[in-house]
């Protein structure tokens, strides 16, 4: 190349913003954004679904925080600001929201009973732009922020895998059953209807390299930090999804993985 030629530059990164939903526009973009990964995207439903207005929401959000990662260089006028978003919900609003979102899926009595600290995680999903980025960096660092500042124990929430074909999906679902169950004490189990085991091929017959390619990012990445899953999936036909639970116990998280989660590394994740 000469010098008369122009060099490429590579597009600045994004300069992200995490906060939690502070306005009614940070709101209606994160049911955009959810709209567009869960239903535009995955080929989910459900009852409160707004297709016209392209909005997915349901009974549970007005008891949860909205965490969302903003990018300013968005119009928020036209609800494209927010590329990420967590919704939260600590364990003293479930009355409140007569329950949690994952109790349609998983008997949570080990969690109820443990008398600890709880946050259900959910409707995790990143804007198709900005995955493979530094979008979910800043957004669990955001969660970790939450996290710390109420003093939370133990998290959990429903992860999905797209598909309800569980025979498509006996690698990864006996690898986190043989390799990531829960202890007892922290484990949910699913309801018996929709339910599926997941101990499909003997551990013998699971092969690492295949099961974890199948695995979605989101779940590899809540293992890495020690996290674990509860006994059987939930196939969920209204989102086309095949679901887990996710339970993470803060306190059996080693120094390392919690720098790793916090970002704290020494440099300076549906429901």
């Amino acid at each position: 190349m000469t010098g008369s030629q122009p060099v490429a530059r590579a597009a600045a990164a994004p300069q992200f913003e995490v906060r939690l939903a502070e306005s009614e526009a940070d709101l209606l973009a994160a049911h955009r954004l959810r709209y567009q990964v869960f239903v535009a995207e995955l080929g989910g439903d459900g009852p409160l679904v707004d297709h016209e207005a392209r909005l997915e929401r349901d009974r549970f959000d007005p008891f949860y925080d909205h965490l969302v990662l903003v990018d300013p260089a968005r119009d928020a006028a036209a609800l494209d600001h927010v590329v990420g978003v967590y919704r939260l919900m600590p364990g003293e609003r479930a009355v409140e929201a007569g329950g949690f979102y994952s109790a349609g899926e998983y008997d949570l009595t080990p969690l109820l009973d443990s008398g600890r600290r709880l946050l259900e995680l959910g409707r995790s999903c990143v804007h198709p732009e900005c995955r493979g980025g530094t979008a979910m960096y800043h957004l669990w660092n955001g969660l970790a922020r939450y996290i710390l500042d109420r003093q939370i124990e133990v998290l959990f929430g429903v992860a999905s895998f797209h598909g309800t074909d569980v025979a498509a999906l006996a690698q990864p679902l006996s690898f986190l059953h043989h390799g990531h169950l829960a202890p007892p004490e922290l484990r949910v189990r699913a309801l018996p209807e929709h339910s599926a085991p997941m101990d499909i091929l003997p551990e013998d017959r699971v092969v690492r390299a295949q099961a974890v390619r199948q695995i979605p990012a989101l779940i590899k990445g809540y293992l890495r930090l020690g996290g674990c899953v509860g006994d059987g999936a939930f196939i969920d036909h209204e989102f086309n999804t095949t679901d887990v639970c996710l339970v993470m116990d803060t306190a059996r998280m080693n120094v390392r993985q919690r720098a790793l989660y916090s970002g704290y590394s020494g440099t300076g994740t549906r429901g």
